[in-house]
């Protein structure tokens, strides 16, 4: 029964279940890159110099090398590592825009008297 305990703790932490939820929306992230460079991004280069990728083979007696694949996916690669890093650029400014927030001008001066004579109530 304590095996069964442990896992359920371990299951149920929080780095465990962030874990999980950033692989899902990960994958999820990639299948739509994946979707923008498949569908949108190669027609369009392939269009402009008339090749499509895919098709690009090398027959080396019976093997077939297929390079325009390697080809797609080293495009692929870049185009999600590309998108990836602006998605992190915008987190990050987006958080360092919430830290440089001013602070709080601090009350008039008779609401702050009036916070210190409520505090000195509170504590009698």
């Amino acid at each position: 029964m304590s095996v069964l305990r442990e896992f359920r703790e371990f299951a149920v932490k929080g780095n465990v279940v962030d874990l999980a939820v950033g692989v899902i929306i990960g994958a999820a992230f990639g299948k739509i890159v994946g979707s923008l460079v498949e569908d949108i991004v190669m027609p369009f280069v392939g269009s402009l110099g008339g090749v499509d990728f895919k098709s690009l083979a090398l027959q080396v007696g019976e093997a077939k090398i297929l390079y325009g694949r390697f080809i797609q996916t080293c495009v692929d690669f870049l185009i999600i590592a590309a998108s990836i890093f602006v998605a992190v650029k915008l987190i990050n400014y987006l958080r360092r825009k919430d830290e440089e927030k001013p602070p709080a001008a601090p009350p008039p001066r008779d609401e702050q008297l009036l916070m210190e004579i409520r505090d000195l109530l509170k504590q009698k």
